[in-house]
């Protein structure tokens, strides 16, 4: 498997955990209003789904994903990331997502690990930017459009 080569090699894993914190707070500026799930919708733009899995004094853990083919029986939700938000250190890291098994660290952290968690972590980075740009933003409880029935 290739190496990625990022933008700005300096750039640490924590900082990187770091920026995408500050860019999810603004994409989510109400965090803590979210009950279980939240839509953002930007014109014929696909739909932005959030899913709260878990919430704990410290932690939250989301799902994000796109919501392509609406209509039909079965949408398609890419690339459903699994995030786990740690609101004290104010980072957010990508824990899995759909096309990858959750990796487990029950041994020492190898450099393959860290690689993996650079990309996923480097990927979201790009992808926060992008729905930013675009202007995607989910907004307070009360003015949420009604998610769709589909299973996030």
């Amino acid at each position: 498997m290739p190496t990625l080569r990022p933008v700005h090699p300096l750039r640490t894993l924590q900082e990187l955990c770091e920026s995408n914190y500050r860019k999810l707070m603004r994409l989510i500026p109400d965090l803590a209003a979210i009950d279980t799930q939240a839509v953002a919708c930007q014109g014929d733009r696909p739909a932005l789904y959030l899913k709260l899995l878990d919430r704990a004094p410290y932690t939250v853990l989301l799902e994000l994903s796109y919501c392509f083919q609406p209509d039909e029986s079965k949408p398609l939700f890419e690339p459903a990331l699994l995030l786990r938000v740690y609101l004290d250190a104010g980072m957010v890291e990508v824990i899995a997502d759909h096309e990858r098994p959750q990796l487990r660290f029950d041994r020492p952290v190898d450099r393959e690990v860290l690689e993996y968690k650079w990309q996923m972590n480097y990927f979201l980075d790009k992808w926060l930017d992008h729905c930013l740009q675009r202007g995607y933003c989910f907004a307070a409880a009360g003015d949420q459009p009604e998610p769709a029935t589909v299973n996030v």
